[in-house]
This record gives C-alpha cells, structure tokens and sequence, in this order.
C-alpha cells in the first residue's frame, strides 16, 4: 500500500496575479483544500481572516514580500514561488522574512515534493537544505557555480544549513 502523502487534507492559500499558475498549483495538489488569491487585497484579507497549512507566494505582482511577513507572523509555512524574481536578492530576502522555501517556477513539477518535506522536517532547517540541494543547479546556471561563495550571506547560511 502506498504510503499518505503529509499533505492529505492539508489547508494551501495560493497567490498569484496569473491565473494559470494557481490553476497549475490547483491541479497539482489535489489531495489538498487549496484557496486563491490573485491580489494583494484579496491574499492580505485571507490571511488575516483564515488559517492555513502551507501559504505558496509569487513576488511580483501581489506585494509577495509583505505577504510573507503577514504569513509568517501568522505562523504559516511559507513557499516562495517566483519566475521573474528568481535572483539572489529575493532568496536572501526570503530567508530573512521567515521563508519555508524559495522555489523558481521551473521547478512548478517539484512542488508537491518541497511541500512535503518541509511538512516532514517542520520546526526545523531541514527544507532549506533539501531547498538549496533541489535548486543549486538553477541558480548555477543563472548566476555561476561558484554563486553561494561570493555572497558572505549564503556562505554563511550553507554553513549553518551544514551543521544542522
């Protein structure tokens, strides 16, 4: 017998201002209770209002910065899922907000994975790990191999991702 995903009947809020992509992330995850949002206005009142497993972000487009401070202080796990804002900047940022993950749509496929280690490994570091080891090739190829050491703040932080 297969074994339950962590996600069964889990509570997902999904922001995003193209309708494809929630559409996407929908279908992706149907064994979830998934909610949408396409605006600032309209995420910012579900948070406050609603209870949520898992929040996934876009960036652009729907203020997804300050929804992550919202949905962090809130104490929702929280996915960054971002295409035109796949850059250090915003992983650095992410990271700092409270982020549970930082994921670039390409990797749209893996997400049900991502969301489910971070439900196994909640409490602790661990998806970031698994995060950066899923995405290290994109952001190599974006930004050069040696990406991680050039910036003080990621060197640091895979040290302590090491260590735990």
């Amino acid at each position: 017998m297969a074994e339950e995903s962590p996600l069964n009947g889990k509570v997902v809020l999904v922001v995003d201002d193209e309708p494809d992509v929630l559409d996407t992330v929908e279908e992706t995850l149907p064994m979830c209770v998934v909610e949408k949002a396409g605006d600032f206005d309209t995420a910012l009142s579900l948070l406050e209002k609603n209870t949520y497993d898992l929040v996934i972000l876009d960036i652009m487009g729907v203020r997804g910065f300050e929804l992550l401070a919202h949905a962090v202080t809130r104490g929702f796990l929280t996915v960054m899922l971002t295409a035109h804002a796949a850059t250090t900047e915003s992983l650095r940022k992410s990271i700092k907000l409270g982020a549970a993950s930082f994921l670039p749509k390409e990797y749209m496929a893996d997400l049900q994975e991502v969301l489910e280690d971070i439900l196994v490994g909640k409490g602790t570091r661990f998806w970031w790990k698994r995060s950066f080891d899923r995405t290290d090739e994109y952001f190599g190829r974006t930004f050069g191999s040696d990406w991680k050491e050039k910036d003080a703040f990621f060197k640091e932080f895979e040290e302590k991702l090491k260590s735990t």
